[in-house]
């Protein structure tokens, strides 16, 4: 088998597996509401996302979407 043969058929076989996973599989409506709870969000805790926000900006200097950057001791 030759070299480019081999390398074209992984490609295809990569492809396919990556294409497979980009099925849109409907969420059933008794699951809406599971989906919906204050747990299952990117934050579940508002506060504790907040401080840690706070937290990441102050001490690396960063500015995100907060506001001004800090200067690396946390008290702003």
């Amino acid at each position: 088998m030759r070299p480019e043969s081999r390398a074209r058929r992984l490609w295809l076989v990569l492809a396919a597996a990556l294409l497979g996973g980009c099925a849109a599989t409907p969420v059933a409506p008794w699951e809406r509401g599971r989906l919906a709870r204050w747990d299952m969000g990117w934050d579940p805790d508002p506060l504790q996302a907040a401080m840690d926000r706070h937290s990441h900006f102050s001490k690396e200097g960063t500015s995100g979407e907060i506001g001004a950057a800090g200067g690396g001791c946390g008290c702003n």
